[in-house]
């Protein structure tokens, strides 16, 4: 929270009220001074009397608007109400006049800026209209000349339009601040997202698979001890695996870069792990390539072994499958990919998983500029087909 709000000023505040106290009260002294001691004529009325001599009281007219000026940012308007009350009693008490509008300035100039538009025009034509008229009235001055009304009133429009123009400046430089923290709280928000799907098919497939197995060798641990152990084999495989990815993922977060994963980074050229996985939970899963295989930008490389590893993943988890088959077709500008089983298929692509692993298999395709449909297949089972742009993936 800005400290100034709360009226604990800014050593920019209080460097500002010295400036415009010393200028206010050497200003006056050496005006005062260089006039004979105020005897000459004032330019703004038909005729002035000898200004009043200044005194204590005179001086402490002029401290205190400086002194308001502290707090300005947190009260606008009490300060521009005091420093005009301040300023128009110095006025009409006679003393010289010049120098001491200065704090009156700052403290409209503030006002405008900080959103007070009204409370500022009202003062600005409260004062071009009390600071000519009251020493008229008072006897201090002669009346106002015109060209003095107008040559004010020209001065003032000039002190309002720069204000504007400092307010529409703060406006700016306040909407592209919140410009860059939105952006960073959606990059942030991505991130979150990303890691999310990260973490989800890093561990999903795996514990899918040991979810199976363990199964497996629940039932098989008695009759066919020897199968069991394969399975407790499978499942201390695939929570290795786990571990080991989650470590990558996590090692990347950090940014540690302190030691090379020990495992090929995930991608298309390790396929046929996800199918022998798929296999030891008593899939048989076929892998078609059509085209020749090539090296693929890491985004699309990254998102086909998801996509394929979630399908998997699925048809291992709700599909009572018993096969699958996996198509990849290489085709200029963009890989494809097709994933069917032979389960019950029924329902929407919602009853796999819930819908999060589609979602986030429709995400990544969508993220690439690509697209993904998943459903019943045509005979039967469950069908996932994936679109995945390579031209200008990185």
């Amino acid at each position: 929270m800005d400290r100034s709000k709360l009226g604990v000023p800014r050593p920019t505040d209080i460097r500002i009220a010295v400036i415009v106290a010393v200028i206010q009260i050497a200003g006056t002294l050496g005006a005062y001074h260089h006039g004979a001691h105020g005897q000459r004529g004032c330019w703004w009325a038909s005729s002035c009397r000898v200004p009043k001599p200044l005194d204590a009281l005179a001086f402490v007219l002029l401290a205190l608007g400086p002194l308001a000026l502290v707090v300005r940012r947190a009260y606008p308007r009490a300060v521009l109400l005091a420093v005009f009350a301040l300023t128009l009693v110095y006025v009409a008490l006679g003393y010289l006049q010049g120098p001491g509008y200065a704090s009156l300035v700052v403290a409209f100039v503030a006002t405008a800026v900080s959103g007070h538009r009204v409370a500022a025009a009202a003062t600005l034509l409260a004062g071009w209209v009390l600071f000519l008229w009251v020493p008229a009235a008072l006897g201090i001055t002669g009346a106002p000349t015109v060209l003095a009304l107008f040559a004010i009133a020209a001065w003032l429009l000039l002190l309002f339009t720069g204000a504007e123009a400092l307010r529409a400046r703060k406006l700016r430089v306040v909407e592209a601040r919140r410009a860059r923290e939105r952006a960073a709280r959606r990059r942030a928000d991505e991130e979150r997202l990303q890691i999310a799907r990260e973490l989800h098919d890093v561990l999903a497939h795996n514990i899918s698979l040991i979810n199976v197995q363990s199964g497996v060798a629940l039932h098989l641990i008695d009759q066919q001890p020897e199968q069991a152990r394969i399975a407790l084999s499978a499942i201390n495989d695939a929570s290795a695996d786990a571990l080991r990815e989650v470590r990558s993922v996590l090692g990347v977060l950090r940014g540690t870069g302190e030691e090379p994963p020990r495992t090929p980074p995930a991608g298309m050229a390790r396929l046929d792990e996800l199918v022998s996985r798929a296999a030891s939970a008593g899939i048989d899963v076929s892998l078609v390539r059509h085209g020749r295989p090539r090296p693929l930008p890491t985004s699309v490389d990254l998102a086909a072994f998801r996509i394929v590893q979630e399908s998997l993943t699925n048809v291992v988890r709700h599909a009572s499958a018993r096969a699958a088959r996996v198509q990849i077709s290489y085709l200029d500008g963009e890989l494809k990919l097709q994933i069917d089983d032979d389960g019950r298929g029924e329902g929407a692509p919602t009853t796999r998983g819930g819908g999060h692993g589609i979602a986030g298999m429709r995400e990544r395709a969508v993220a690439l500029g690509g697209e993904l449909a998943a459903g019943p297949g045509p005979d039967g089972g469950f069908r996932v087909r994936a679109r995945l742009p390579v031209d200008g993936a990185r």
